[in-house]
Order: C-alpha cells, then sequence, then structure tokens
C-alpha cells in the first residue's frame, strides 16, 4: 500500500481526512465541525482499542484505528443513537467500532488501485499482532476533545 495510495497527488487536502469527516458525520455525529486535526503530539492511551481492516491485493495494507476505550465507548454510543449515560454491552461496542473500521477501510481501498477484498473487521485492546512493513500513512484527530488515531500501513 505504499507506493499505492499517492497522497501528494490531492492538491493539499488529505483524503483520509475527508473519508473519516463523511464518516463521522453520516454515522456517529451529526453536529457539524466535531472532528477536527490533533494539533500535538498522539497522547499516550492508557486504555487503547484497536480496530482494523485489511486490504488484500497487489499491495496489501491494514487501516487501523486507535483510541482510548472511552472514546470508542462513546463513538458506539453515537453510532447506535444512545444516550450519554446508557450502559454499552460488549458486542454492541466490537460491532460498532468493526463496522466503522469496515467502513473507514472500505473507503480507503477505494484510494488504491487494483485493490483486494477487506477482511472482516477486528477489535481488540491489543494492537494488531503480525507482520507489517511501513506506516503510509497517520491521521492524528480530534474528535470532541478526544484523540483518535487511523493509521494506515503496508502490509508484506
Amino acid at each position: 500500500m505504499s507506493a499505492a495510495i499517492d497522497l501528494a497527488s490531492y492538491a493539499g487536502s488529505d483524503p483520509i481526512f475527508t473519508i473519516a469527516e463523511e464518516v463521522f458525520g453520516a454515522m456517529i455525529d451529526t453536529e457539524p465541525e466535531t472532528l477536527r486535526e490533533w494539533f500535538g503530539p498522539a497522547p499516550g492511551f492508557g486504555d487503547p482499542t484497536y480496530a482494523w481492516v485489511d486490504v488484500g491485493g497487489e499491495s496489501p495494507g491494514r487501516v487501523l484505528l486507535t483510541t482510548e476505550r472511552s472514546t470508542a465507548t462513546r463513538v458506539t454510543r453515537g453510532l447506535l443513537g444512545l444516550g450519554p449515560d446508557e450502559a454499552v454491552e460488549d458486542a454492541d461496542f466490537v460491532d460498532a467500532l468493526g463496522e466503522v473500521a469496515n467502513v473507514l477501510g472500505g473507503n480507503v481501498k477505494a484510494l488504491v488501485p487494483d485493490p483486494g477484498a477487506l477482511s472482516l473487521p477486528r477489535v481488540s485492546h491489543a494492537a494488531p499482532d503480525g507482520p507489517v512493513r511501513d506506516l503510509v500513512h497517520e491521521l492524528l484527530l480530534d474528535w470532541r476533545g478526544a484523540c483518535l488515531v487511523i493509521s494506515v500501513w503496508s502490509l508484506p
């Protein structure tokens, strides 16, 4: 995926940010401009959650969403239309975060010439294992004061 996504060809706009903005606006948070670029280094996540899909094809890659568990729970509530105090079941949490990763991955896949199929989404409190080759792109986002990281990795 390293050579497959030419971000320079997007004339100064980050297509991954555009994808994230559209996904959040359509699925999670309809209030405008709640998703922005995060300024500064990524915070250390004390209780991280990872959601990802792999893209097959000639240039295989991984689209990975990383955030704090509490932020992932808020994303789940937004996606499911739950109130701020409503409980989030584990199955709903995994389904919601997996769906977000799947939609992000599907949109990133559209940027890659000759992509293969998407894997099933995975959600975990541990970073994905297995070999990765290179970090292709990393985008730090601020959603209502919380950091989310979308990274795109090339796979061997």
